[in-house]
C-alpha cells in the first residue's frame, strides 16, 4: 500500500480491526519512510447485478421487487414475515452464487416459484398466475394438474 503523504511503498499495518458491521477491515497503517499514519479499508467487492428484462432492458437487480411479488402472492395465506424472509434469501443467495453479471428476469421469476411450491401451494398458484400471464381458466387448470399429479 502506498503512502497517501510520500508515495512510499514501505508502509506496514499497525492495527486491524472489523468495521462495518464486519462487512469491512479497517487497518490502521504507518509508513516506515514518513512515519506518518493513516488508515485504509478493505471491503469485499461485489459484482453488480443486472437483470435481463422480458423486452431485453436491463435493469439492476432489486430485491424489493421479489419482496413485493412473494407478498402480493402470500396475502391472507398462512405465511410468516420470517419464512417471507428466508424464501427471498435463499433466491438472492442463488442469483449471486451463479456468479453471472446479467441474469434473465425469467431465471428469477422461475427460482422464485420453485421455492414458492415448496413453502405454500396457494401463493405458488398466484404468483405463477401472474408471471406465467395465465390467459384462461384451463391454463390455471394445467397448472394446478401438473402440481396435484406431482404430489401423488
Amino acid at each position: 500500500m502506498k503512502c497517501p503523504f510520500c508515495s512510499s511503498d514501505n508502509t506496514r499495518v499497525i492495527d486491524s480491526r472489523p468495521a462495518d458491521d464486519n462487512y469491512a477491515i479497517r487497518r490502521r497503517r504507518s509508513c516506515d519512510d514518513c512515519g506518518k499514519r493513516f488508515t485504509t479499508f478493505e471491503k469485499v467487492e461485489t459484482i453488480p447485478l443486472m437483470i435481463i428484462k422480458k423486452d431485453n432492458n436491463r435493469e439492476p437487480y432489486d430485491r424489493s421487487k421479489i419482496e413485493a411479488g412473494v407478498l402480493r402472492a402470500c396475502h391472507k395465506r398462512p405465511v410468516s414475515a420470517n419464512e417471507i424472509e428466508k424464501l427471498v434469501d435463499a433466491v438472492e443467495t442463488e442469483l449471486y452464487s451463479m456468479e453471472e453479471k446479467e441474469i434473465p428476469s425469467s431465471v428469477v421469476g422461475e427460482l422464485v416459484m420453485d421455492k414458492l411450491k415448496d413453502l405454500e401451494a396457494v401463493a405458488y398458484v398466484r404468483f405463477a398466475s401472474v408471471y406465467r400471464e395465465f390467459k384462461d381458466v384451463n391454463t390455471f387448470v394445467n397448472e394446478l394438474k401438473k402440481m396435484l399429479d406431482k404430489d401423488s
